[in-house]
């Protein structure tokens, strides 16, 4: 068996950025990867019809571009294209007389569509926006003192309120409080608890300052854009090997897991302290997700026109519905009326179904390992903001919480996150460790969201984590 520098378990874009970083060192590596597409959560597929590619998990990658790993890449140069829709996110109102609430990239013309908020969201999101690249290196950074800490400390005195909190102290209408809790609920934590307007400013910040882009072709096309520059640099990608046990693994040198920590933990077996193992093993996951892909005979026909021009679709209603919708899977229950992150790629990039038909994606949030279908009250929610759109499907897909595990291992559960983000896994995640991505065995280290920063199609984690085993 051939014998490399270091080797990396697992192909998500994580594992992906570490094996680069070695490379890029002078280190000899290989990937291995379990499944036979590399990818891990940046897939795409004929989940439906043929010609409709789907996006397998995640779709809409604001941080792939808001952070500074991939764009350093030039990942342009092994075919990967961003699009940018004209609007980041809508979030249609109950009220059909109401106008949706749209992000734009155009700070100024999301201030102004938000009328007597506007100022408000301008002195909150934009301002983390205009100083982004200050704010997203101290924010997805491993913890320890920050390079701007007057910027972060103003950024956590509204980081570390609950969503709900900060939505009713700096909004008095509901379009910007819903708007903000919708983009604050994709960290799937209750929005009445800390720190899930964390990730609504973040998020809302990016979507003034990179935007929330979509890749052409799909998100297949990061994956293969980072494997192709990590064998520009002589690295090596296996797929379909399964890694049972660290003796099977062609490297004497560092080991790093892009895996959830308790694979890691039964791979490693005895190379690991039985206590850390344990640790590990305690790791929490948050509630799963339920995803359905369409094949569309035509575009989603919202009854809001203005809706169609945002990449991302958030439904769910005002600030209270949501918060009902995401405390549900917390407490062991699927939401009456979930919230529902929607994506509609076809719209802006024709790659992706047959010329004159569409695609779409949606999921909700639901208890951790749930094999319930909650595709009827999926498309009863879109239907709602969108007469006639049952009509137009022509075949959907389905992956319940239970799928996306056996899917992806790393999906615990159905966890698309890596790990539930709440205080006290914010910055120990995965264990209390100076440096969270190490282990006590100094040849094993950990890559995967379920380290800082977490969850996301960044790298990052990849990043910290080979910059640790090169020390």
């Amino acid at each position: 068996m051939t014998s490399f520098d270091a080797a990396v378990i697992g192909s998500g874009p994580n594992g992906l950025a570490a094996a680069i970083v070695l490379a890029t060192a002078g280190r000899s590596v290989v990937v291995l990867e379990g499944a036979d597409q590399l990818g891990g959560s940046a897939r795409t597929a004929e989940l439906t019809l043929p010609g409709f590619r789907h996006d397998v998990c995640s779709a809409i990658h604001p941080m792939a571009l808001g952070t500074p790993l991939l764009p350093s890449l030039e990942l342009e140069r092994y075919g990967l294209e961003w699009i940018q829709p004209p609007a980041a996110v809508a979030h249609p109102m109950d009220d059909p007389r109401a106008p949706a609430a749209l992000l734009y990239p155009d700070l100024e013309r999301t201030a102004s569509e938000l009328g007597a908020d506007g100022g408000a969201w301008r002195r909150t999101l934009g301002y983390y926006a205009g100083r982004w690249d200050e704010l997203v290196a101290d924010a997805v950074a491993p913890p320890g003192l920050p390079r701007s800490p007057l910027l972060m400390a103003r950024f956590g005195a509204h980081a570390l309120l609950p969503a709900a909190v900060f939505a009713r102290r700096m909004f008095r209408e509901a379009p910007a409080r819903a708007l903000f809790a919708g983009i604050a609920a994709h960290s799937v934590l209750p929005l009445t608890r800390a720190p899930s307007s964390a990730v609504g400013l973040m998020l809302g910040a990016a979507g003034h300052a990179v935007g929330w882009p979509l890749p052409r072709g799909g998100a297949q096309a990061i994956s293969d854009a980072l494997a192709a520059h990590l064998r520009s640099l002589g690295g090596e990608i296996r797929v379909g090997v399964t890694i049972r046990a660290l003796a099977e693994v062609p490297t004497d040198g560092p080991v790093l897991f892009d895996t959830s920590p308790a694979a890691m933990a039964g791979i490693a077996g005895d190379a690991l302290p039985a206590r850390f193992r344990d640790r590990l093993c305690r790791f929490r996951h948050g509630p799963g997700v339920c995803k359905v892909d369409w094949a569309l005979d035509g575009p989603i026909p919202w009854r809001d026109p203005r809706v169609a021009e945002a990449g991302t679709v958030h439904l769910g209603g005002g600030l209270d519905a949501l918060i009902a919708a995401e405390q549900a899977p917390w407490s062991g229950r699927h939401a009456e009326r979930p919230y529902v992150l929607l994506a509609q790629q076809s719209l802006f990039d024709d790659s992706r179904a047959p010329e004159g038909r569409h695609t779409g994606w949606a999921y909700c949030h639901v208890p951790s390992g749930s094999t319930g279908d909650r595709s009827e009250v999926i498309e009863a929610a879109v239907e709602a903001h969108a007469p006639g759109f049952r009509d137009r499907i022509l075949a959907r897909s389905v992956m319940t919480a239970a799928d996306f595990q056996s899917y992806n291992p790393n999906y615990v559960g159905g966890d698309v996150n890596g790990g539930a983000s709440d205080l006290d896994q914010l910055l120990t995640r995965p264990v209390v460790r100076w440096s969270p991505y190490t282990t006590p065995n100094p040849r094993l280290y950990l890559c995967s969201a379920s380290t800082p920063p977490g969850g996301g199609v960044h790298g990052m984690c990849g990043f910290y984590a080979a910059q640790a085993a090169m020390r």
